[in-house]
This record gives C-alpha cells, sequence and structure tokens, in this order.
C-alpha cells in the first residue's frame, strides 16, 4: 500500500519524478543520466540507509510504536504504516534518515513541511499529527489512508466515470481552497497525491514542495513539480501562484476522465514543447461541459478560472454527483443507487415486482448495463435538452415581441402604466405560444426552450423594472395552482420524480421521456415528445411501457411514504384543466429548478426550504413565495413591477433567473 509516492525531492535523486531546478531538467532529457544516476542512488541509500527498527520510541514523551509495512517512498524517506502501542491508532509515518538531510538546506527543507503542514486543519487535508527525532531518522506522523492512493485507483481503473470525477474534485477543490486561502501553494498537485481514507474521503497530501504565497516581485522562480503537471509559467521561470495549481488540477480532471495526463508524451523535451504551447486533445469522447472546463484551466494564467468559478461550473451543476462512493469504486465501476431509506426502498421494490425467472434476468441485465453505461445516460439526457433549447431559441421571435421585453414604468401615472404592463406581460405569452386564451391549451406548440425563453424574459422584465422596497406587497391572492411538493432524483439510473400539489406523480425519465401517474392513481399519461400524449390504464400499460410505469409507481410509493409536502399553499383541483408534467430541470449547489409545459416554474432553496413558484393563470402571471415557516404568499408580477419587494425575495428572483437562463444559453 502506497500512501506518499514522491515525498520529497533531492538533485540527483530518481526515486521521485520531481524535479529540481534547470539542471534537473536537463538532465532528465538523458536517459544514459538517469539511469546513471540511478545506480548511484541505489548504491547510496545500501551504505547510508541502515535498518529502521521495529519498534520505535518518542525520546522525548517515551511513546512507543510499531512499525509495520512500507506505503510509499519517496526522494528523502520512506513511508510506513506505524502503530501507537498504547493507544493502538494506527499512522502513516514518513521517516526521515538524518543522513539524506545531512546538508543544511535538505534540514531545512524538512523543518519548513513540518512548520507548514502542522499548522493546517482541514477535513480535505492530510491531518499532521506529530513529529519527533532520534539518532538515526526524523518521524513525521500524518494521518493515515487505508484506500491508498488516487494514482492506484486509477491505475486499477484505467478511466473514472463524470459522476465520481466530480465527486473527487469536489473535495480536491475544498482542500485547495482552504490551502490557497492560507497563502500556501501545493505546486505539486497530481493523482499520487490525493489519499483516499476508509470512508472513501479525499485528502490532500504531500506538502514537501508546498510554499508560501508570494507577491509577484517575490515570487520563487526554480522548477518544481511533476513534469506532466507543470504549468508553463513554471517551465518560464516566471513565478508560482494560485494559478499553476490551477493548472494542475486541470491536468488532474484531464488524467481521471482520460487516463493519461494532456501533455505525456514518449520524450520529456516534447512534454515541455506541449506545455508551454498548451498543446493536446480534447476527445470527442468527452461530454461538452468536461472539455470546457479543462480547457479554461489549461489557459493563460490570468484566463483561468478560480477555485469558485470551477465549483460553479456546468460540468458540475449540470451533472449527477454522488454524495458518498463505496469501496468497490477502488477496482471496479461503480453502481451509483439512493441512500437509505431510498435505497432499500428501491432494490426491495425490484425484488418484490420481478418474480419470475426470465424477468429478473432481464431486470438485473439492465441493472448491470445502466451502472456500466452511466455517462452515456448522461450524455443522451444533456444533448437532448441542449438541443431542444438551442434549436428554439430563437424559432417564434417577432419585432413585437422584442419590443416589448424592455417593460418600463414612470412614477406618474402609476395606475395607466400598470395596466400597460399586465397588457405587456400578455403580449409577451401570445408572441411566443401563440394566439390563446391559456398559454397551456397550446401544449402542441410549445417547446422547452420558447416556454424557457418566455419565463425569463417575464422574471428580467420585472426585476429590471421594479422599484426597491423594504417588504413584499401587501396584495395577497385566493387562488389554486399545481406546484411541486415532493421530489426525488434518481437520475443516476432512471429520471427525476416529482409529486404535484393535486397529488398527480410524473417522471422526467433519462430519455426525454416523460410519464405521469393522475390523482386517481389509475390512469398514465405518457409523453414521448412535446404535446405528443398516449394515454392508457396504469394497470394494463402496453408492453413497451411497462417497466417505465414500473418505476413511476415506486417513485409514487416512495414519495408518498417518506417525504413530506412542502408547504400550506392548497393545490389545484379543477381535473378539467389540462396536465402539467416536467420539461427541465437543473440543480446547484444551493437550489432545485423545475420548468413545466404551461410555463410554471419553481425554484427550492435547500437552506432554508423557501420556495418561489411563477404560473400563469388567465394570461395574468402570478408569484408565489412560500418562506422559511412554509407560510405562502401570492400576487401578480404587475403588483411587483409598482410595489416592488423585499431584498429576501429579490436576491432569490436574481438567483431563480440565472439558473434559467443556465437552461437557456
Amino acid at each position: 500500500m502506497e500512501l506518499l509516492r514522491n515525498i520529497a525531492y533531492q538533485p540527483g535523486s530518481t526515486g521521485s519524478n520531481k524535479m529540481g531546478d534547470s539542471q534537473a531538467l536537463g538532465k532528465a532529457c538523458s536517459g544514459e543520466s538517469r539511469r546513471k544516476k540511478a545506480a548511484e542512488e541505489q548504491q547510496h541509500h545500501s551504505h547510508a540507509a541502515p535498518e529502521i527498527s521495529r519498534i520505535i520510541t518518542d525520546p522525548t514523551t517515551g511513546k512507543r510504536y510499531c512499525r509495520g509495512k512500507v506505503l510509499g517512498k519517496g526522494g528523502f524517506a520512506k513511508c510506513y504504516e506505524m502503530t501507537d502501542l498504547t493507544t493502538n491508532k494506527v499512522y502513516a509515518a514518513k521517516i526521515i534518515p538524518h543522513s539524506r538531510v545531512a546538508k543544511p538546506h535538505q534540514r531545512e527543507k524538512i523543518d519548513k513541511e513540518i512548520e507548514l503542514h502542522k499548522m493546517l486543519n482541514h477535513r480535505h487535508i492530510v491531518q499532521f499529527y506529530h513529529y519527533f527525532e532520534d539518532k538515526e531518522n526524523i518521524y513525521i506522523l500524518l494521518e493515515y489512508c487505508s484506500r491508498r492512493s488516487m494514482a492506484h485507483i486509477l491505475k486499477a481503473r484505467k478511466v473514472l466515470t463524470a459522476p465520481e470525477v466530480r465527486y473527487y474534485l469536489r473535495q480536491i477543490v475544498s482542500g485547495l481552497k482552504y490551502l490557497h486561502e492560507q497563502e500556501i501553494l501545493h505546486r505539486d498537485l497530481k493523482l499520487g497525491n490525493f489519499f483516499i481514507n476508509d470512508s472513501m474521503e479525499l485528502k490532500v497530501g504531500d506538502f514537501g514542495l508546498a510554499a508560501r504565497l508570494e507577491p509577484l516581485e517575490h515570487r520563487r522562480r526554480t522548477i518544481c513539480g511533476t513534469p506532466n503537471y507543470l504549468s508553463p509559467e513554471v517551465l518560464n521561470k516566471q513565478g508560482h501562484g494560485c494559478e499553476s495549481d490551477i493548472w494542475a488540477l486541470g491536468c488532474v480532471m484531464y488524467t481521471m476522465l482520460l487516463g493519461r495526463p494532456p501533455f505525456e508524451t514518449t520524450n520529456l523535451k516534447e512534454t515541455y514543447r506541449c506545455i508551454r504551447e498548451a498543446r493536446y486533445t480534447l476527445p470527442s469522447s468527452l461530454l461538452p461541459p468536461a472539455k470546457h472546463l479543462i480547457a479554461s484551466m489549461l489557459k493563460n494564467p490570468e484566463d483561468r478560472p478560480t477555485l469558485d468559478d470551477i465549483i460553479q461550473h456546468d460540468f458540475f451543476l449540470l451533472g449527477f454527483t454522488p454524495e458518498r462512493l463505496s469501496a468497490s469504486c477502488c477496482h471496479t465501476v461503480p453502481d451509483f443507487n439512493l441512500s437509505s431509506p431510498a435505497k432499500n426502498f428501491f432494490k426491495k421494490a425490484a425484488a418484490a415486482l420481478f418474480g419470475g425467472k426470465k424477468e429478473k434476468a432481464r431486470y438485473l441485465d439492465t441493472h448491470n448495463r445502466l451502472a456500466k453505461e452511466d455517462e452515456e445516460i448522461y450524455k443522451l439526457r444533456h444533448d437532448l435538452k441542449k438541443t431542444s433549447i438551442t434549436q428554439q431559441s430563437h424559432k417564434h421571435r417577432t419585432d413585437e415581441e422584442n419590443q416589448t421585453t424592455n417593460i418600463t414604468v414612470a412614477k406618474a401615472g402609476m395606475v395607466a402604466e400598470t395596466k400597460q404592463i399586465g397588457d405587456s406581460i400578455r403580449m409577451i405569452v401570445r408572441g411566443t405560444l401563440g394566439s390563446c386564451s391559456s398559454s397551456s391549451e397550446c401544449l402542441e406548440d410549445s417547446t422547452m426552450g420558447s416556454v424557457a425563453d418566455t419565463v425569463a424574459r417575464v422574471l428580467r422584465g420585472c426585476l429590471e423594472t421594479m422599484p426597491e422596497a423594504d417588504g413584499i406587497p401587501k396584495e395577497q391572492l385566493t387562488t389554486s395552482f399545481q406546484w411541486v411538493t415532493k421530489w426525488v432524483d434518481y437520475s443516476n439510473k432512471y429520471g427525476f420524480g416529482y409529486q404535484l400539489s393535486d397529488h398527480a406523480v410524473g417522471v422526467l425519465f433519462n430519455n426525454g421521456a416523460h410519464m405521469s401517474l393522475l390523482p386517481d392513481k389509475k390512469t398514465v399519461h405518457y409523453y414521448a415528445e412535446l404535446g405528443q400524449c398516449s394515454v392508457f390504464p396504469a394497470s394494463d400499460a402496453p408492453e413497451q411501457f411497462i417497466s417505465q410505469v414500473t418505476v413511476l409507481k415506486y417513485f409514487s410509493h416512495y414519495m408518498e411514504e417518506n417525504l413530506m409536502d412542502g408547504g400550506d399553499l392548497p393545490g389545484l383541483t379543477d381535473i378539467r384543466r389540462p396536465r402539467l408534467y416536467l420539461l427541465q430541470w437543473l440543480k446547484s449547489d444551493k437550489a432545485l429548478m423545475m420548468l413545466f409545459n404551461d410555463g410554471t416554474f419553481q425554484v427550492n432553496f435547500y437552506h432554508d426550504h423557501t420556495k418561489i413558484i411563477i404560473c400563469n393563470q388567465s394570461e395574468e402571471y402570478l408569484l408565489t413565495y412560500i418562506n422559511e415557516d412554509r407560510i405562502s404568499t401570492t400576487f401578480r408580477l404587475t403588483t411587483l413591477l409598482v410595489s416592488g419587494c423585499s431584498l429576501e425575495l429579490k436576491t432569490r428572483m436574481e438567483y431563480a433567473l440565472n439558473m434559467l437562463l443556465q437552461r437557456c444559453n
């Protein structure tokens, strides 16, 4: 088990692939030189590194430790498993022979590493515990990570799935952000320096090359790091900044997804040439968001994203990220499942459903294939949604519609202007969906792009026009409409499920199809495409729909049994109105967005459970706000245009608009 692979660098050592200075860079290009150095290093180790005792005593505290197996090797040291004989606590012990750091600058390097590392305390940073020394060695006790490093995982797996990459990158960014806030540069980010503990949590480690962030004019200009992950500014001796760690992170992401670093060649000089020219390939197998994020991190230093920008990128916002990973992911492709109790529920549901041998075999075959095809499913869903949006973004625009986009309200003549604003909003609806008394009557003509475009422009027009205010409007309408009271994201396998306020249940499947179970629990509506609806009994579904109906029923049962309603807003009971079904949804780290076929737009905020719902009734846009106490208030958007609203509501409206625009652009 290897925990710390390249712990430090000493000039002339080939026990590490770190490059210490420009001289080492030149020598690294000579195979004969490397072989000679390796032979000398091996001979040096055989004479200078005596056998380390099995039982080691801290001379200061008297504590005794038992040295275990080797976890990793570096230029200065080896890393061992080491157990405290008093507490049985296991550490990763970095043991450095005094003979290896005999020169003052070598010992100074170790002392700086200890001084820097011992002050760090973060969930995603390898924890420093203690250090001591005796006559032979220096001992540094670090957090023990039983699952080895990301390098070992990738060696076994070859490539990782995008959900796994999101999972690991989030933790790397978290740890790296902490370092940068402490004004510390890691300077050697690579798979071998990301360690995984027993809970499959990632820890950034190996601070042998870490350094304090200096002002630009005083930045370090030595070449150090691992060749495949070096940034152009480091190679060109322009100094180290946070941007160099971002470059390495781009190389890390590329390597996780494709199994090799972006600039790897058979010749070191050619590798450095490729790095300086930022010359690499992005295979077509990568999804567009992944390509874009990698490319942004491998730009010139001033153009690279910040760590916050990275986490807010579409690669994270538009894709599934598991909350945790199974230890089996270290060697096999993950089989993502919902967390308990949902996980247990769906397992029991599947077991109860498939009684016959043929059906069970067919189900298991599909189940296993889905796990292996997770990326293909995500790509299909992503492409379907993006294509619908981009193809329709300009389809229905007219001169009249563009003229009504920017709505203005003068201070004088409020009553007349309010009517004009209401008329303008209604014209926007008609300009996009066609001339009809209600947008919900025109399902056949509506598209994902046109509906999203309409709602975005109405919401933007309201935000750009309404005045500042201290509270929300006093107007309180009594109305009822359909809204989402419960939801389940199971898109890693099947799709996104939700329950409406009238107790109808819908699922937007990963292939873009939508299926609804009506409130009577007997009737199913199936939409293969927008405006094309098939209706059939839930108990007698056509053969091609049986599996989807089964998933729909269990979504319904799970939400009914396990989830609570999201507020006090009454539901729509008029069954004569056309059915509502989900067009698209989006999850960010703060909220969930849902957009429906009739223009109903809902955003649920996680941290305080507040909600915003915008809907259209009789050509009048209404906004409902459900606060932290689950109390709802409904008013006309035209009222907001005149009266304004509180900062609390306005910031939520702005965030909702930004989420919607992410889907529109």
